[in-house]
């Protein structure tokens, strides 16, 4: 009997067995809400982006509107908009009233939404529109968040809602266009409550996505380390990351390890670099690394690491910086080995070559886990497989053996005053409180303690026989070596990675220097077009003004009266092609 033929989605791609049962779920329902709990890298933007396309084939929608919750996935939401065919504006500001003509909508964040409600509630209710809310648990960030999007798209015609990860909230935390069912849950503490479960229209979770091989199989790589700190008393304390004893102890070490001035990151750092070494040796030439800090001034002092340990100086993305999507383009593509970043990765950005994690962070609340690890394992191909380095600390261990299970994250309270939403991507630091306030760390040393695969430890001591030296080469790679085999060859490379390690030490220390920016590459996208041509026309009226000692202003009405439409802020590409023509002949 024939097989089926495949189902495409927007841009010629064949759709994943999920993403069509997920389409036909909904197109037999037709329903004004729709919520979608897919793994991160199942390829929820994918679905969303064909069910889109199909709605403005049939003309039951004439207009989308995407948000995000980061400016730069304002830029990945139009660029796949845009290999879908559809043109989404991702430049569209509070300041501009009209959608620009030649598009078929705009893609804003949270953020924006929350700033000028009735402004976005006028755009989607003038035509039928569709509204997709990706990672819609943002809107429980804050009470203003839910608040804002209910206000701004209760009226819209459709809403479809993307999470990657299933959550909770309290009775009162309602995040608006989500169903809920009553859960009874255990928290962090061990207390047990009684709170709301988000109730999905459709679930795909990792463990189906890992069956289908939609994404990789993770190998968490745990490092203990002994850690020394003085603490508020003046005392010095020394205790081990897996032999903590009391939480406040285990707290303490564990930021201590993180210290940059110690021996335990630049050690998991030189692992992570092995292994990012052989997976690009056998099978994964482009394969990258992830480095995760807690805050800005570890980032930097972690990429001055990345550079002494391996030569080469990282990508360091950090959320200040006005060039930070940019670097993030720039990674996804290239060939860069390692970024250290600190929330502009946390959460929804696509790098399909980043396939290894360093966990140099004291963030541990499931919800984040889950989205920092889903950044390392959308699967190309089936052979690939992500690694994640991690302090061996209870809380992150037992969020890794868990890894496989379908879980309901609880969602943070709201904040009480508005931040900057990528501010509100991650937990507090912890710890912030008591004795640890005058903490100080002073030394910490790193060793192999065991891989965690499948929740089962593997320290690779036992009475198997010893590896050969061919097999050495396919450390981690799928069917070739057992975890125990993988274990056994960390544990024998740590003495080698401390040789390497006190040889960098030795090495050039000359100051760290940030990768040099590359000159911006000719862009053809739709909507890249439009920002190109507006920065375009603003250097030729600058030209004119000088020539004709014309101010600006007079220039750009004089345009207008020659090349009539709207303001260049939503004028289509066309009357900015012809506007850009008429200034070139005006020189």
């Amino acid at each position: 009997m024939a097989s089926p033929a495949p189902v495409y989605a927007a841009g010629a791609r064949p759709l994943r067995a999920w993403q069509q049962e997920a389409l036909e779920r909904y197109e037999e329902e037709s329903p004004k809400d729709f919520l979608v709990t897919a793994t991160p890298g199942a390829g929820k933007t994918t679905f969303a982006l064909t069910l889109a396309a199909r709605l403005l084939q049939r003309r039951e929608i004439a207009r989308i509107v995407v948000v995000a919750p980061t400016d730069h996935l304002r830029l990945q939401w139009a660029d796949a908009a845009d290999r879908a065919g559809i043109v989404l504006d991702p430049g569209l500001t509070n300041a501009v009233g009209p959608v620009r003509a030649g598009t078929q909508g705009y893609v804003t964040t949270y953020a924006q939404v929350a700033g000028k409600p009735m402004l976005h509630a006028a755009r989607s209710t003038t035509v039928k529109t569709l509204v997709i809310l990706d990672e819609i648990h943002h809107a429980g960030d804050g009470l203003s968040w839910g608040e804002a999007v209910a206000e701004a798209f209760g009226s819209a015609r459709r809403r479809v809602c993307l999470t990657g990860t299933p959550f909770r909230t309290k009775a009162d935390e309602r995040i608006p266009f989500v169903r809920y069912e009553e859960d009874v849950f255990e928290a962090d503490d061990g207390e047990r409550g009684v709170g709301l479960a988000s109730r999905a229209d459709y679930t795909y979770g990792y463990k189906e996505a890992l069956a289908d091989s939609v994404v990789r199989p993770v190998v968490f790589a745990a490092y203990t380390g002994t850690a020394r700190w003085r603490n508020s008393a003046g005392e010095v304390v020394a205790a081990s990351l897996t032999e903590a004893g009391t939480k406040s102890v285990e707290m303490a070490a564990w930021r201590t390890v993180l210290d940059p001035k110690g021996q335990w990151v630049p050690h998991v750092i030189a692992a992570m670099d092995e292994r990012i070494t052989h997976l690009r040796e056998h099978g994964m030439p482009d394969a990258a690394g992830l480095v995760l800090a807690s805050d800005q001034d570890d980032a930097r002092a972690y990429a001055k690491i990345v550079r002494r340990i391996t030569g080469k100086a990282p990508e360091l993305i950090l959320s200040d910086d006005p060039k930070a999507s940019k670097k993030i383009e720039r990674f996804a593509t290239g060939s860069a080995r390692i970024a250290v970043c600190v929330r502009m990765v946390s959460e929804g950005v696509d790098i399909p070559r980043a396939a290894v994690l360093a966990w140099m962070t004291s963030y541990r609340t499931p919800l984040f886990f889950a989205q920092a690890v889903g950044r390392v394992v959308r699967a190309r191909d089936p052979q690939e497989s992500a690694t994640v380095f991690l302090p061996a600390v209870r809380p992150l261990l037992a969020l890794a053996a868990t890894m496989e299970e379908q879980r309901n994250h609880v969602m943070p309270p709201p904040r009480k005053t508005e931040e900057d939403l990528e501010q509100l991507d991650l937990p507090e630091r912890e710890p912030r409180e008591g004795e640890l306030q005058k903490w100080e760390a002073l030394e910490a040393d790193a060793r192999f303690a065991h891989v965690l695969h499948g929740g089962t430890a593997h320290t690779g001591a036992g009475n198997r026989p010893a590896l050969a030296p061919d097999e050495e080469d396919f450390v981690g790679i799928p069917g070739l070596l057992t975890p125990e085999q993988t274990a056994e060859l960390l544990s024998k490379r740590d003495d080698e990675l401390r040789i390497r390690i006190a040889a960098s030490h030795r090495a050039d220390t000359d100051e760290f220097m940030v990768v040099e920016d590359h000159p911006d590459e000719h862009e053809t996208n739709g909507w890249r077009d439009a920002a190109d041509l507006r920065r375009e026309i603003n250097r030729l009226v600058s030209r004119v003004s000088a020539k004709t000692s014309t101010p600006h202003a007079v220039v750009h009405t004089q345009l207008r009266q020659s090349v009539p439409g709207p303001p260049s802020a939503s004028a289509s590409v066309d009357v900015l092609r012809m506007r850009r023509e008429r200034l070139r002949t005006m020189l």
